[in-house]
């Protein structure tokens, strides 16, 4: 596919924003609206903060990395964007929806595209029932937290909770504990990407917990119900030699 019309749009940091004037020059900005593609210079914040930015626009992103990780962004160069950006191969990415109750009853409502994490509001760990697709499968973990991570979010909080990195298109969600104190030993759980997992908060006034779905958190609730969300799909765009696909495979073989 050819693309004629590009969207610059970039991070706060100053390396990003120093590219901007000269990318725009050089290959024509439009409005985000109007573009065949948006180039967002950042980075992975930045790319998961446009993702969700555009999410309504159905316009594919490709990232390129200003930013101190870069996971989901290409490398940055100057020269032959418009080379790039045709070779580009584009992977389809489904968020998970979050619905949350809190303690006042009101529903809340948000995607993720990393994760959706619970987390302890106080001292106290957080005592939670797990739910998956209707069955109780655990009928209390106490911890500081649990985690549900898409494979494309399998290498950022997830990974750094010991969780699994997962392929992407292998259709399995992660379902990862941080800091479990019981059971003892449970390390978490692989789950079908079709499933809904549901958690319940024990003592969730005397043991407050909040929920978050990448940049959207509240707080105080007494459930969430977490599943994938396939009528959204998000396309996101890397060059042939560095896809997301063999990034994450990659990233099984670092030391």
């Amino acid at each position: 596919m050819t693309y004629s019309s590009i969207s610059f749009v970039a991070a706060r940091q100053q390396q990003a924003q120093d590219a901007l004037p000269v990318l725009s020059e050089r290959y024509g900005c439009v409005p985000p609206e109007q573009a065949d593609v948006i180039v967002a210079l950042g980075g992975d914040g930045f790319m998961l903060e446009s993702l969700h930015r555009f999410m309504d626009l159905d316009t594919p992103i490709y990232g390129m990395n200003r930013g101190s990780v870069g996971f989901l962004m290409n490398t940055f160069d100057l020269d032959g964007l418009a080379e790039r950006l045709n070779r580009a191969q584009v992977t389809n990415l489904h968020p998970l929806r979050m619905t949350v109750w809190d303690i006042d009853g009101h529903r809340h409502h948000a995607l993720a595209i990393n994760e959706v994490a619970l987390r302890r509001e106080s001292r106290l760990a957080a005592r939670l029932n797990i739910y998956i697709d209707g069955v109780l499968r655990m009928e209390e973990l106490i911890c500081d937290g649990i985690m549900v991570a898409t494979p494309a979010g399998s290498t950022a909080y997830n990974l750094s909770a010991h969780g699994p990195i997962i392929p992407v298109g292998a259709g399995v969600l992660a379902l990862t504990p941080v800091s479990a104190f019981r059971p003892r030993r449970w390390r978490g759980a692989l789950l079908p990407e079709t499933a809904a997992v549901e958690f319940r908060v024990i003592d969730a006034d005397f043991r407050p917990v909040s929920a978050a779905a990448d940049f959207e958190e509240i707080h105080k609730i007494t459930r969430a119900v977490v599943s994938e969300d396939r009528s959204v799909s998000l396309a996101v765009m890397f060059d042939p030699e560095h896809n997301l696909e063999e990034r994450v495979l990659k990233e099984q073989f670092e030391p």
